[in-house]
């Protein structure tokens, strides 16, 4: 709809809507832009402070799609008028768990009464101008990189059923609940340096699984084109947008893609979310598919998925994924960028 409006002719504007992107960003000094974006949604898990923290988080992921870093948030809540305002603080107590891990300050808010519960965050942070990681600027020979498995939507809709085990819910939450910023400053940190990352044991993060700082000396050098996270439209739609706005094509295989413990057995019993259907309807005009994918990885690459991971294009992705795996990020190579052609997305096996 935003797209029917009269455009607004300001020069500060770095990134607006016209592709779609995660966030805007407005330039304010000659090394200072805001990136701004706002989200908000209905509970998808049963407990209110895991709620809360799935909806910081995934308010939280486009400025870390952006490139940018995250400063203050306001608080978005619609609640029911007689509902027990303890499940309010719980909800709001789980939301400032994830800004105080992101160190994001919540400065305020806005909250209305409403008869369903909706909660979320607008969300400001700052780039540098010339370092923002849009959605436009994949190349070809590029490879596409995922950062955080699907299949979120399906077991929400699971859940809300009743039907979901607790070992998929687990695995469910644990990803909704994963902040996208150890990724992203691994991707800043190199930016920053103009492509070279010195030393990861600078910027403290831990090794895997050993809670204490890495202090190993890397030498790492890469390059990032594009960038965008996966959320609402799922896989198939955010690489939708990236390839239209960088006038490119994909090769994806599907057998690559990481999928969530039980999203496969959703898609087979039938808990299809009506946003994945949305999203089907919408982005497969665009999509071939090698006769060997099977019906429910097709499903899932429509699946909307909430705090979802970063897709990333690089040509460098051997050493980008180095650096992820060094910061305890799990990331895997899910396909290639072409030049523009029919299709537009190829679904390899």
């Amino acid at each position: 709809m935003l797209g029917k409006l009269a455009r607004q002719q300001d020069p500060n504007v770095l990134v607006g809507f016209d592709h779609a992107d995660d966030a805007g960003v407005y330039q304010i000094a000659a090394d200072q832009a805001l990136v701004q974006t706002v989200d908000f949604f209905t509970p998808i898990v049963d407990d209110p402070y895991t709620f809360g923290q799935i909806a910081a988080t995934n308010s939280l992921s486009d400025v870390y799609a952006m490139g940018g870093k995250p400063l203050t948030s306001l608080a978005l809540v619609c609640f029911p008028e007689k509902a027990d305002l303890e499940i309010l603080e719980r909800i709001l107590a789980g939301g400032l768990s994830k800004m105080i891990e992101a160190g994001c300050t919540v400065i305020g808010g806005h909250s209305i009464r409403d008869e369903e519960t909706k909660f979320g965050y607008s969300v400001t942070g700052m780039v540098h101008p010339k370092k923002v990681l849009a959605n436009q600027g994949a190349k070809p020979g590029d490879t596409l990189v995922l950062t955080k498995a699907l299949g979120t939507g399906v077991i929400s809709t699971a859940i809300k059923k009743g039907k979901a085990e607790a070992a998929w819910i687990d695995a469910a939450v644990q990803s909704m609940t994963t902040l996208n910023k150890r990724a992203a400053e691994v991707i800043t940190s190199s930016r920053a340096e103009k492509g070279r990352l010195a030393s990861l044991g600078t910027t403290g993060f831990p090794r895997p699984g050993s809670g204490q700082a890495d202090t190993r000396s890397h030498e790492l050098s890469f390059t990032v084109n594009a960038m965008t996270d996966v959320t609402g439209f799922g896989l198939i739609g955010h690489l939708r947008e990236m390839l239209l706005a960088s006038g490119a094509s994909a090769e994806v295989s599907a057998g690559r893609i990481p999928l969530l413990d039980g999203a496969l057995e959703c898609v087979r019993a039938g808990y299809l979310p009506g946003g994945l259907k949305n999203n089907r309807d919408f982005a497969e005009c665009l999509v071939e598919y090698d006769e060997n994918v099977p019906e429910d990885v097709r499903a899932l690459l429509f699946d909307p998925q909430t705090a979802g991971g970063l897709l990333i294009s690089t040509p460098e992705s051997k050493t980008l994924l180095d650096a992820l795996a060094q910061a305890g990020v799990e990331t895997v190579e899910i396909g290639t960028i072409h030049p523009a052609r029919k299709p537009t997305i190829s679904i390899q096996q």
